[in-house]
């Protein structure tokens, strides 16, 4: 017995000299602590290594136009090799300020088709010549294909129309006026460009008016 405790004595203090030593040489680590090399720390990229990427985010610039999607169809060819299929979109857009175009685009992939509406539109952009009270002093029929449109001023009304109609006049910024589709047809496209055929018609008169008025005025001075 007497041996026996001498043996746990005398390796009770080897075992104490070996745990102090590990201590010493492994301290503990906070968790909470800053790593270089981008381990613990905290979320928001202050210690995961990481780039933040709201910050690194840059913001778009808006653009003056906004825009309505008309249609989007998805058309089929049919080739040697199989059928092939694309979209064609349809969009009208306008800063609401007197300016407004309609464009379509096809492209194998819809993003791409909306793209190339777009900057077809843009490209037959029509600026108007409003009252100042941004409407029309009279009424206007037009007809493109099978569409046909009537749009007529409406005094403190607002803007009463719809479908496609109704979609060109608000970009464009037309106000005080009511709008109506005679034809059957239900094709967005063409009553679009219908509308803006019409709006085009009385640019080009409005035009043509005050052309005449400089003329006279010409006439008044050279006379006098």
């Amino acid at each position: 017995m007497a041996e026996e405790t001498k043996t746990e004595n005398a390796v009770t203090p080897s075992t104490q000299a070996v745990s102090a030593a590990v201590s010493q040489s492994a301290p503990v680590k906070d968790k909470g602590a800053f790593d270089p090399r981008g381990r613990g720390g905290f979320r928001g990229g202050s210690g995961n290594g990481r780039p933040d990427r709201k910050r690194s985010r840059e913001e778009r610039p808006r653009s003056e136009f906004d825009q309505k999607i008309l249609t989007i169809r998805r058309v089929t060819r049919v080739a040697s090799g199989g059928r092939r299929f694309s979209f064609s979109v349809a969009i009208v857009l306008g800063n609401r300020k007197g300016s407004v175009g309609v464009g379509t685009g096809k492209a194998s992939d819809t993003s791409l088709a909306i793209d190339k509406a777009t900057k077809n539109a843009k490209k037959h952009l029509l600026k108007l010549s409003l009252t100042k009270t941004s409407s029309i002093p009279y009424e206007m029929r037009t007809k493109y294909s099978s569409a046909r449109v009537l749009i007529m001023p409406a005094k403190g009304r607002g803007l009463i129309a719809g479908s496609a109609l109704r979609d060109v006049l608000d970009l464009a910024g037309v106000r005080d006026v009511a709008g109506k589709i005679f034809s059957g047809s239900k094709n967005k496209l063409n009553i679009a460009r219908a509308t803006v055929k019409a709006l085009t018609e009385f640019t080009n008169n409005q035009q043509h008016t005050t052309d005449n008025k400089k003329t006279d005025k010409d006439l008044t001075v050279v006379s006098g």
